[in-house]
């Protein structure tokens, strides 16, 4: 684990649960240093989303809650703070689904995202103006009811929403779902300007593993709630496992067992010894 000074997030043996029966995570420990972009890997009902809002303190908004651990932002324990007041501390989230509002234009859904810091107007207006140097299509739009643009620019739109709040730290979940690979391919390399040049931290969730380790520093893999692997984006691309399971690569010689054939008989004899 890495000392708080060298990390913006740090999240420590965290437990989670909804209505406090539904186990989420198990003891989940994971560091964004400042300034890298960090994956989180893992299938459907993995736990990624689960961790990214135990990080931003949007649980309890569908009845979750943090059973065990801490969560630390920029050196201070985070679990009782209040959203609003993590992203006027700079960690911002773009929820899976990009939850535009649709009746507003592209302008006016980007200034909601600036009304929690209240700026003045001059401030709004450099805001806005360094969103559209990195959202050139968005200028374009300004105007456009965001309920008629395309996935991509919706994407865009969400996230250059976030970052109308000045954040520090970034999450992203699933910022690919649904997307063509040449809009992906250009969010991604938004992304990786937005931390060269902007100085912003990513965390993000990503089921295109293939995509994500590309650009990651650092990645963790989860599985049922837990952190079944972790390292650099290159470390995690060259396992096996990884390769098997998230990129779609066969590790394996004639007449060997793959490596979800061998985890599966690993889960039954564990089965069959406990009920024995």
């Amino acid at each position: 684990m890495t000392s708080q000074s060298e990390t913006v997030l740090s999240l420590q043996n965290v437990h989670a649960a909804y209505d406090g029966i539904i186990v989420a995570l198990r003891g989940v420990s994971l560091d964004v240093k400042q300034g890298s972009i960090v994956a989180l890997l893992g299938g459907n009902g993995a736990g990624k989303t689960t961790t990214l809002k135990a990080a931003s303190g949007l649980l309890a908004a569908e009845r979750g809650a943090v059973t065990l651990g801490s969560v630390w932002y920029r050196g201070q324990n985070s679990e009782h703070r209040e959203p609003r007041e993590l992203v006027k501390a700079g960690l911002s989230q773009v929820l899976e689904g990009r939850h535009c509002f649709p009746h507003f234009s592209v302008e006016e859904n980007l200034i909601a995202g600036a009304l929690v810091r209240r700026p003045s107007r001059a401030q709004l207006v450099r805001h806005l103006e360094r969103v559209y140097e990195q959202f050139p299509r968005l200028k374009a739009l300004r105007r456009s009811l965001a309920g008629f643009t395309s996935g991509g620019e919706q994407q865009m739109l969400a996230i250059g929403r976030a970052l109308m709040a000045e954040p520090t730290l970034l999450l992203l979940d699933e910022p690919s779902m649904g997307l063509a690979p040449q809009i992906v391919e250009e969010i991604f390399e938004i992304v990786k300007a937005l931390q060269q040049n902007g100085g912003v931290s990513f965390l993000l969730a990503e089921q295109n593993a293939t995509l994500a380790l590309r650009y990651a520093d650092h990645g963790y893999v989860l599985e049922n709630g837990q952190v079944k692997l972790s390292g650099s984006g290159a470390e995690l691309a060259a396992r096996d496992e990884v390769k098997e399971l998230y990129l779609g690569v066969q590790q394996r010689g004639p007449g060997e067992d793959s490596f979800s054939r061998r985890r599966a008989r690993r889960r039954l004899a564990q089965a069959e010894s406990v009920n024995s």
